[in-house]
């Protein structure tokens, strides 16, 4: 199973949801105590054991919103904006196996920063409820996300996708043009050929390596194989984070049934993308090669490329100012970048 999520097959481990090295201020009336009985009851009772407070304060703010398809209403788990603006609103995806809680430093920044800015969980993973499992193949995962935003968003949008989460945007993105203004894509996962071999394994087999890879265990390994140096209690917080979602009675089906369809393989698609688009990296990603950076800017039509110094494969959790700045620039460009839209540049971080 840990080769599904290696540099060579294009994937991530599961999220390590790190904090090392973050600057950033909270104003006075951002209240981080999250107390219990404050969470949405839908979700696992394992939320209440995490310690991070933008953790919960985030999970606090989780809810199901109703999205038709074609087989019935998917109550959909997403984290709403606070307040409507008339810019295009910026929508944020996660990486493989993750859930909006990805967001938990970056989101507030943007909305500190004057965005109208929603979270939404991908079909399949997150804290959506799939008591009437739907299929998670790439198709129903791209048509879960139309229908949410054709419902609900309603505007062009600044589409944002991390990891796995770039082939997701990349797909939505060819597919429902008009739907999409703008992408921004962090350490991008979309040279993988879809799931390789583990599309044919059988359902037993996939489902055991499933079961493993939910275990503690594996993920806090992936967790410390991400960033160096983390205490060992931090690291368990934030692997219990990204695993949450994994307490769901529905997360084994789904995930199987993603694996088995195949995946992304959005290869073919890069050069049909026409938005203009902003590719973030992190310089120390040890999960997806920093060349690929390199070629992805290359091959789509209208972008530019921004590299993150001291930062590895999740910048948005490593390095949410850094992350939360660029955002804003490219949604609202200033005069540097409209001179020079095809720029490669290296943003300096404050320590």
């Amino acid at each position: 199973m840990l080769t599904f999520f290696s540099a060579g097959t294009g994937g991530a481990p599961p999220p390590a949801f790190l904090l090392t090295g973050i600057n950033f201020k909270c104003s006075n009336s951002r209240r981080l105590t999250i107390w219990a009985g404050e969470f949405p009851d839908f979700l696992p009772k394992q939320v209440e054991n995490i310690k991070d407070p933008y953790a919960r304060k985030l999970a606090s703010r989780i809810e199901r919103i109703p999205v038709n398809l074609s087989k019935g209403c998917v109550m959909s788990s997403c984290v709403k904006p606070k307040e409507q603006t008339e810019a295009n609103p910026v929508v944020l995806l996660h990486g493989f196996d993750s859930s909006c809680l990805e967001w938990r430093y970056t989101l507030p920044m943007l909305e500190d920063a004057g965005l109208e800015t929603w979270a939404v969980d991908i079909l399949g993973w997150g804290f959506s409820d799939l008591g009437r499992l739907p299929s998670c193949d790439v198709a129903s995962k791209r048509d879960h996300l139309y229908q949410l935003w054709s419902t609900h968003i309603k505007r062009p949008m600044v589409l944002v996708g991390p990891s796995l989460g770039s082939a997701v945007a990349i797909d939505f993105s060819v597919k429902y043009p008009e739907a999409v203004d703008r992408l921004v894509l962090i350490d991008a996962s979309v040279y993988a050929e879809g799931t390789g071999n583990l599309a044919t394994l059988p359902k037993a087999v996939a489902y055991a390596g499933v079961y493993l890879l939910k275990s503690l265990p594996l993920r806090l390994y992936a967790t410390s194989l991400a960033f160096n140096g983390l205490p060992f209690s931090t690291c368990i917080d934030w692997t219990n984070i990204g695993r949450l979602h994994c307490s769901l009675p529905w997360w084994e089906d789904a995930l199987v049934n993603f694996m088995i369809s195949g995946g992304y393989n959005v290869i073919s698609q890069i050069e049909h993308v026409k938005q203009k688009t902003l590719i973030i990296w992190g310089e120390d990603d040890q999960i997806i090669d920093n060349k690929l950076a390199v070629r992805l800017h290359c091959e789509l039509p209208n972008a530019i490329l921004r590299q993150i110094p001291k930062c590895g494969h999740i910048p948005h959790v490593e390095k949410p100012d850094a992350v939360s700045r660029l955002i804003a620039d490219f949604v609202r460009p200033d005069q540097s970048q409209r001179a020079n839209p095809d720029s490669v540049s290296t943003i300096s971080v404050p320590s």
